[in-house]
């Protein structure tokens, strides 16, 4: 399938690692120019090398998006150095560790910006030029969290959050060709992640979760992930107006079936 996004402008946030990184050389494997940001120079750099490196188009730019001084970090670079994104693939999000179910509001606002404010920063910053260049893809990276109790009430509240705004969001720029979406991940297995770590000092809890929460008996991986995020941000996705896609192996149980 042609995605159609051979010499679009894609920025990447989160970008370092993980998920972040598997969907930046998704983007680059389908002809876009990507810009991937992330706190961490050395991650950026190994990245930049499997993409092929800057004579490709490519860049990277250290900022942690968190802070203002982050986002306007970002903007000058895109001002002098980049373009104008046609793609924005937000994956910034966690909860920070704030666990506490009754933790301060301040904890709470935190996990606020991290997951959602920082998204409506760069779509009301890029979506006026998009809506005036008839195109534009933007996936917010949301959870299945946003669905269920899974994770702590802040964090759930948050991609709770995000989703309502990509789906409303989505319904004021999509005549001008401008697609918000969000995927809602499970369980996906990163090098360094969470579950790498604790299945290397937890396997039998590891075995438990797989058994009893994840229908398709494994943790997702990354290219399932990434592979549908470049869709949503390709041609192919034009009628997919706010939607919330969710790519989770059955880990979630909205709507399942009871099972004895």
């Amino acid at each position: 399938m042609n995605l159609g996004i051979q010499e679009k402008h894609a920025l990447v946030t989160g970008a370092g690692r993980g998920l972040g990184q598997g969907i930046c050389l998704e983007l680059a494997a389908n002809g876009a120019k990507v810009l991937a940001v992330s706190r961490t120079l050395s991650d950026l750099k190994i990245l930049l090398d499997k993409m092929g490196g800057k004579s490709l188009g490519h860049g990277i730019l250290v900022a942690d998006l968190s802070e203002v001084a982050g986002q306007n970090k970002l903007k000058k670079y895109i001002r002098e150095s980049f373009k104008n994104p046609d793609i924005i693939v937000n994956n910034l999000g966690g909860n920070l560790g704030f666990t506490n179910p009754l933790g301060a509001v301040s904890e709470w606002r935190k996990v606020m910006n991290f997951n959602v404010e920082v998204a409506i920063e760069l779509n009301r910053t890029y979506i006026p030029q998009m809506r005036r260049s008839k195109w534009g893809r933007i996936c917010h990276i949301s959870s299945i969290s946003a669905l269920e109790n899974q994770g702590p009430p802040a964090y759930c509240a948050a991609k709770a959050a995000l989703n309502a705004y990509v789906r409303s969001l989505g319904r004021y720029v999509c005549s001008d060709n401008v697609i918000l979406t969000s995927i809602m991940p499970g369980a996906v297995f990163t090098p360094g992640g969470y579950w790498d770590k604790t299945k290397k000092k937890r396997p039998d809890h590891v075995k438990k979760y797989l058994r009893e929460r994840m229908a398709i008996r494994r943790f997702g991986k990354i290219e399932e992930i990434s592979g549908v995020v470049a869709f949503l941000c390709s041609e192919q996705a034009s009628f997919c107006v706010g939607s919330c896609f969710l790519a989770d192996g059955g880990q979630g149980r909205v709507f399942l079936p009871y099972e004895s």
